[in-house]
């Protein structure tokens, strides 16, 4: 046998365990998802924006306050906790599934195959959003957002200076929210995984293979230097994150965040309206001097509340500071 012949047959074996591997893989991150979604399924409503479903919770009665969640999480962040049944109890409280993330679809006129690299940038998400608000009745909302939620609740306010309608918001509410571009890179994890290669490739297989396990240990990190709450990991629908379609829009979202916040906060000098901020002095994923420091020398109206000790879930390690700040908010901005 030659040495070509055993070079041909070398490579035969390689595509065949390859074309296993993907077979394989593609099998068991279909079946992540099946589990995923038995195990944690929708909890809400949903209501359809140009053909693509929203996923909502909505409970309580007064003025309007719309709650968004952070990178790669769901509306069950703001149902573990009080805060939203104390808030209930005095404004009517909505939360979503952002686009592409819980039980949401992607915004329209995105790519989503495999090899695709676009994210949903904040301003179509918050233009889906206030779709959904208007079709719910939703007026006047003070608008709460966590992480990259604060910038989805920014691009709320912001297309409210082109457009006087209902769905306007009256005033934001920022939980350690991305508000600012920031210096640098985002680094290696979502660089590579927000790639063509990335995408296709890594991500399918890091959602077929992620344990349970693995999935919670990555939990602690993000609530440090702060306890995680005793029931959050048991609620939060950790495993729908790395749904391979969920897994995927969250990265892009993420990785191409950066140029829609630099042209997002051109804008931003022309807000008028109450901008209130609770922020953790420990916060090393959105670090409080890079956002609201910086905002707040752009726009006059922004007040910021530093929380000493705490990380990047304020919302969660002083639940009281959290609702506070949307008291405040309502207090700055009567209804019209």
């Amino acid at each position: 046998m030659t040495w070509r012949r055993l070079a041909l047959n070398a490579l035969l074996v390689l595509l065949v365990i390859a074309a296993i591997f993907a077979a394989v893989t593609a099998y068991l991150a279909r079946q992540q998802i099946i589990e995923a979604e038995a195990r944690f399924p929708p909890i809400g409503a949903f209501v359809d924006v140009a053909g693509r479903q929203v996923h909502y919770i909505q409970q309580g009665s007064g003025p309007h306050v719309v709650l968004l969640h952070g990178a790669g999480g769901n509306l069950r962040e703001f149902t573990v906790g009080p805060i939203m049944d104390r808030l209930a109890e005095r404004y009517t409280v909505t939360v979503f599934d952002r686009p592409g993330l819980g039980y949401s679809d992607r915004v329209p006129d995105i790519p989503t195959g495999a090899f695709a690299v676009e994210g949903d940038p904040p301003i179509a998400q918050a233009r889906v959003l206030r779709a959904a608000a208007a079709q719910l009745g939703i007026q006047a909302p003070i608008v709460v957002g966590h992480s990259f939620g604060g910038i989805v609740a920014m691009a709320w306010a912001n297309l409210g200076l082109d457009t006087d309608v209902p769905e306007n918001a009256r005033a934001v509410v920022s939980y350690a929210g991305v508000l600012m571009p920031w210096p640098g890179e985002l680094g290696t994890y979502y660089t590579a995984l927000g790639s063509r290669i990335g995408g296709a490739f890594v991500i399918p297989t890091l959602s077929a293979y992620a344990t349970e396990e693995r999935i919670n240990e990555s939990i602690p990190g993000i609530f440090a230097p702060n306890p995680v709450p005793d029931d959050y990991i048991a609620k939060i629908g950790a495993p729908l994150t790395v749904r391979t379609p969920n897994f995927r829009a969250n990265v892009r979202q993420v990785n191409t965040l950066r140029p829609h916040v630099v042209e997002m906060s051109q804008r931003y000098p022309e807000l008028t309206l109450p901008i209130e901020v609770i922020h953790g002095t420990e916060d090393d994923t959105v670090p409080m001097v890079v956002h609201p420091q910086e905002l707040m020398k752009i726009v006059d109206t922004v007040n910021l509340t530093p929380l000493a000790g705490v990380g990047h879930m304020p919302h969660h390690a002083d639940p009281d500071a959290a609702i506070a700040a949307i008291d405040r908010a309502a207090a700055r901005a009567p209804l019209p």
